[in-house]
């Protein structure tokens, strides 16, 4: 990778991180960003579903079931616009699940920038089996 496209990375995982700051969750904050031609097409947090009360974590400071990712975010907020995400990277502040990977597959995303690990890692090898590039930049 050159070093122009390192610093972009660098810059879109940053504002991802920031948009993370959006999220009402308390356990853990993430932020997506999805660009496409150097433009950012859609972002997402982790949270409730539009309508729903913005309290992600139950009394026992569990996540709710129907919290929705980050990606699951950015990636369904573009099926209310007019763009698409073909050959677009998707920058992430935790590595995706196996269900936003699945997500981000069906989605046309060419390549992940993430920037924190999640404890399990079958997210990233099924994103490695449909020879999606993968970028890990740690901070």
């Amino acid at each position: 990778m050159n070093e122009k496209q390192q610093k972009l990375d660098s810059r879109y995982l940053r504002m991802a991180r920031i948009w993370a700051e959006n999220s009402y969750c308390v356990r853990r904050r993430v932020g997506a960003l999805v660009v496409k031609n150097k433009m950012i097409i859609s972002d997402g947090y982790n949270g409730t579903p539009t309508g729903f009360e913005n309290v992600c974590e139950d009394e026992n400071n569990v996540s709710k079931p129907y919290v929705l990712h980050a990606e699951a975010n950015a990636i369904t907020k573009l099926a209310r616009s007019n763009n698409n995400s073909d050959g677009a990277t998707i920058y992430i502040t935790a590595s995706p699940c196996i269900e936003c990977a699945k997500l981000i597959i069906q989605a046309g995303i060419k390549r992940v920038v993430y920037g924190e690990k999640y404890r399990l890692d079958d997210g990233i090898k099924l994103l490695e089996r449909a020879g999606i590039e993968i970028v890990y930049l740690e901070v």
